[in-house]
């Protein structure tokens, strides 16, 4: 039961994440006027999709490789590898969202990193950043040993939630910003809610869910990876038929270096 719950998280989950790029793609498209690089305000609508994508979507999607109950299983290092590049993928889409930003306001001489909303989603890519290379440093490399893995693992899940929640917090109030911004001098402000402003309000609100929902499944006891040697009930269905291959599992030593096919 525990495994159908699982599955069916994860198709909301992919649905809701959609949902929030299709969204604010819209609103940029629809309200805002597309996209252009060329310094110009349509420079700058890649800036929500992009961060929206990168340190909402791809981020929490990355965050989840190790529920996988097929991680469980056989060799780690390819859900590592896994891991870290889904990671890599929204750090790289978060600089080009902050590339466009920062290259829309110098060409309008506007000023830089003054607001909430900026400082919030600074430190969360600096955060990110610095995560991100600890993890390859520590995680996926082979020189580090298990007692300080086991030491830094807690540090790594607390910043990854960390990360993401500040990521949510940053895009809600960017799209209150920009809101602001954009409705002020219209015949219909956004305390009059004209749909622009509800479509807008809407996508936050997926944000939300989208996050709620990561954060849920991270922090669920019965999806997290168990110990070694404890089998769940979702562990049981990947267990080979009887006559058939079993899956190579390799446990992790009590001291000492994991072998290679374990990392």
């Amino acid at each position: 039961m525990a495994s159908g719950w699982f599955y069916l998280s994860c198709l909301l989950l992919g649905s809701l994440g959609s949902m929030c790029i299709l969204f604010t793609i819209y609103w940029m498209q629809y309200w805002r006027g597309g996209f252009a690089w060329n310094g110009s305000i349509y420079m700058f609508n890649w800036h929500p999709v992009l961060m929206v994508a990168g340190m909402v979507v791809f981020y929490g999607g990355a965050s989840l490789v190790y529920r996988l109950p097929q991680s469980w299983v056989g060799p780690k290092l390819p859900w590592k590898l896994l891991h870290a590049a889904l990671h890599l993928m929204a750090f790289i889409l978060t600089v080009v969202g902050l590339v466009a930003v920062f290259t829309f306001h110098n060409h309008g001489k506007i000023a830089n990193l003054y607001s909430l909303h900026s400082w919030l989603g600074i430190t969360a890519v600096f955060l990110f950043a610095c995560q991100w290379c600890l993890g390859f440093a520590v995680f996926l490399l082979p020189w580090a040993s298990v007692w300080l893995r086991s030491l830094l693992k807690p540090i790594h899940v607390f910043f990854g939630a960390a990360i993401l929640s500040l990521s949510i917090a940053s895009v809600i109030s960017g799209i209150n910003e920009k809101l602001f911004f954009s409705l002020k001098n219209t015949t219909r402000p956004y305390n009059s809610l004209p749909s622009e402003a509800v479509f807008a309000n809407s996508t936050g609100m997926l944000v939300v869910a989208f996050g709620l929902l990561v954060l849920y499944i991270l922090l669920a006891s019965s999806w997290k990876r168990p110990e070694p040697g404890i089998l769940t009930d979702r562990q049981l269905l990947l267990q080979p038929r009887p006559g058939s291959r079993p899956f190579p599992v390799t446990y992790m030593p009590v001291t000492g270096r994991q072998p290679y096919e374990s990392w």
